[in-house]
């Protein structure tokens, strides 16, 4: 098999992917075509089937795995391949393991760093706080296999640890930079900040919103379930239970990306950049290395509302 970041520019494709998302739309003319995202271990791939109803076009849909025959060229700086024969395949034909983009970092060296800082917060409240969820077997399991997002940053198997870890080391250094910073706070603050995606985005392969996470946010649903584990543990002060609650609620900054409050605490402040430097610095690195981001110019990227140029060597 010929992984999606080993492709290039006038490849000719003959593998199995799996399809992620499949759209019916029209070209500017009015043509019919169908787009697809497709996925391995190693990234995804745009795709265009351009006669939808030509022979080899065989029937399939989202989250089936699928034999696709075409050719790689590329777009606006982005590879895509042009898709002249596709087929759903049959249980055997595949492996799922290589359809799962994974972290390239060590899953189990990133949760012992992760355990290493959360040891370090001395509250006993917090501590006790804490290990109700990452010392639950089940729940760090499902933490370490999870994803931090669909699509935008760390949309991968251990992303929603790596991201994790990211924001808790950078909080980390900023209760040292910072000496006016309540580190236990912080810190454990920065572990339990995401921990809502758990339940806002299913589990690989789909790796797409729930019900629950359309209907709340994982913000909404982070904090709930904190003050959930809050309430078992006896004499938990009142005042740290809302200090904790709203940097939980108040880590995306605005209100306007999504948090229901605005940062009203310095904690909650440093925060909220700790998750914005983690995640910008995350989703740049993505589309620096992304399959067939080859150019030195990579186009408009609307998150970051600029046109992406890769720093000279």
């Amino acid at each position: 098999m010929k992984y999606i970041a080993m492709l290039k520019e006038g490849d000719r494709v003959g593998d199995v992917y799996l399809c992620k998302t499949k759209q019916s739309l029209m070209t500017k003319n009015g043509k019919p075509y169908e787009s697809l995202l497709l996925q391995d271990k190693t990234g995804t791939l745009d795709g265009k089937i351009w006669e939808p109803g030509s022979m080899g076009i065989d029937d399939f849909e989202e989250m089936d795995y699928v034999e696709v025959v075409g050719d790689i060229t590329s777009f606006q700086g982005r590879m895509q391949l042009n898709i002249r024969r596709v087929r759903k395949c049959r249980e055997g034909e595949y492996d799922p393991k290589d359809y799962l983009p994974v972290s390239d970092k060590d899953i189990d060296g990133m949760f012992s760093d992760l355990m290493s800082f959360l040891s370090s917060v001395k509250n006993p409240y917090l501590q006790q706080l804490l290990q109700s969820f990452f010392g639950d077997e089940s729940f760090a399991k499902t933490f370490c296999s999870h994803s931090a997002a669909k699509n935008v940053h760390h949309s991968f198997v251990g992303g929603l640890l790596e991201h994790t870890l990211g924001v808790v080391r950078l909080c980390n250094y900023l209760a040292t930079a910072y000496p006016i910073l309540n580190r236990d706070l912080l810190l454990t603050a920065a572990a339990f900040h995401d921990i809502g995606k758990l339940r806002e985005i299913a589990a690989f392969p789909v790796n797409d919103y729930t019900d629950e996470g359309q209907l709340l946010g994982h913000i909404v649903i982070g904090a709930q379930w904190v003050c959930d584990h809050i309430r078992q543990i006896e004499g938990f002060p009142v005042k740290l239970s809302g200090e904790l609650q709203h940097c939980i609620l108040a880590h995306h900054g605005e209100l306007e990306f999504g948090s229901p409050k605005k940062p009203a605490l310095i904690e909650a402040v440093a925060l909220s950049m700790a998750d914005n430097t983690d995640a910008k610095l995350e989703t740049m690195r993505e589309i620096l290395e992304a399959p067939g981001a080859s150019e030195e110019w990579l186009g408009y990227n609307r998150l970051f509302d600029s046109n992406i140029r890769k720093t000279g060597k």
